[in-house]
């Protein structure tokens, strides 16, 4: 996974966080699950992620490629 993909994600996740805080310091519910879905979409980006960096570790493995 590139740097700027993890970047990426993690800017989501902070971007959510704000969001839901702003949401419940506010009394915005909307707000509030907004943060959470920036939230969860950043997690199941990252575990694609994880899933592509395994698939290919085990590749670069069966192959004797590093």
């Amino acid at each position: 996974m590139s740097m700027s993909d993890r970047a990426s994600n993690a800017a989501e996740d902070l971007k959510g966080k704000a969001k839901e805080g702003a949401g419940k310091a506010t009394g915005d519910e909307q707000l509030e699950a907004e943060g959470k879905m920036d939230q969860l979409k950043a997690g199941a980006k990252d575990k694609v992620e994880d899933a592509k960096d395994a698939v290919a570790a085990k590749f670069n493995e069966a192959t004797d490629k590093d």
